[in-house]
């Protein structure tokens, strides 16, 4: 398992124990003294720690490991899971957002229409790739996308990762809201069965634009929600080192959703987070999606679209009960 080089704050005791045993063994090598008990020791000490960490992360800690810059994005999975991926451009009225794209492909063997919002590895490919951040003609061309799906009958397969629409002047001046309010229309009537899969950030109405969908997948280190955690505290506290108690209120992370029945699964991830294992988190994304696409495509349309109208109604439900005295 490679080790990531860039280090997440609460990593640091994790390293430091690492470095302790890469200095054991080479001091063992050059005096050729056997200290393999001491290693081991080590060895032992740096699993649990591990485990200590990964298994009892915090939700700010898991919104940083959805923001690893490491970590795999969208094109990773395609290239991993899918086959014959075509790029469709364009949105036939403005212009080809490169932050969300989409076309054909096959999973299993099975035509598929794919859309994907992509973040850059580098400066050059961010600027690209406007960080991730849609503007209102990728929304539009992934509405186009999903009509053509729905034309062919293609099951449209999304992945989700932004941190929201790009919220510029030009993107405000094109309609950027009403583009994802369009895209939330069209989604809840689309007949073709759909799932979206968060791998990463899954910010505000920047991923909701292309969720709208009878199944939302998340991956366990992923987040979903109305708000960063910046956003949020700098609302409610005026503060963005608030942070981390907005993460908290949030109920944004994967575990939280699906007990609040807003997703419908949770993809495991490799024990530090997808980016330790890339082909791990593929082949858990694989058997997962694999699941929900076979129940999706066995259904009616009719039945199709009563299961996603009441999915979509019963969100935010609650019941109020009198309190025990």
């Amino acid at each position: 398992m490679e080790r990531p080089a860039y280090l997440l704050e609460f990593e640091k005791p994790l390293r430091e124990l690492e470095k302790q045993l890469e200095a054991l063994h080479q001091q063992s090598l050059e005096n050729n003294i056997d200290m393999s008990a001491e290693l081991t020791a080590i060895e032992d000490k740096i699993e649990k720690t591990r485990k200590d960490i990964y298994t009892n992360l915090t939700p700010w800690q898991r919104v940083q490991v959805a923001r690893h810059p490491k970590r795999p994005y969208a094109l990773d999975y395609i290239q991993a899971l899918f086959t014959d991926f075509q790029e469709l451009h364009g949105d036939r009225q403005f212009n080809d957002d490169r932050a969300l794209f989409g076309g054909t492909a096959f999973f299993e063997g099975r035509p598929v229409m794919v859309i994907a919002q992509q973040k850059g590895r580098d400066a050059k490919e961010n600027v690209l790739r406007n960080y991730g951040m849609p503007q209102p003609e990728g929304y539009r061309k992934a509405l186009r996308l999903m009509k053509l799906a729905e034309k062919f009958r293609l099951p449209v397969i999304s992945f989700v990762d932004t941190m929201g629409a790009y919220p510029g002047v030009e993107s405000e001046a094109r309609h950027v809201s009403e583009a994802i309010a369009v895209n939330l229309r069209e989604m809840a009537m689309l007949k073709t069965p759909s799932i979206s899969i968060v791998v990463g950030e899954g910010g505000s109405g920047g991923a909701l634009g292309i969720a709208v969908t009878d199944r939302v997948l998340v991956f366990e280190n992923a987040y979903y929600s109305v708000i960063s955690p910046e956003g949020c505290a700098a609302i409610l506290w005026k503060d963005r080192a608030h942070a981390p108690k907005a993460a908290e209120a949030l109920k944004l992370n994967a575990a939280a959703l699906l007990e609040l029945g807003v997703i419908d699964d949770v993809i495991p991830e490799p024990l530090g987070g997808a980016h330790y294992d890339p082909a791990q988190a593929a082949a858990a994304l694989k058997t997962t999606l694999k699941k929900h696409l076979a129940d999706l495509v066995e259904l009616p349309v009719e039945k199709l679209l009563d299961q996603r109208y009441d999915r979509y109604r019963e969100l935010g439900e609650y019941h109020e009960v009198a309190a025990a005295k």
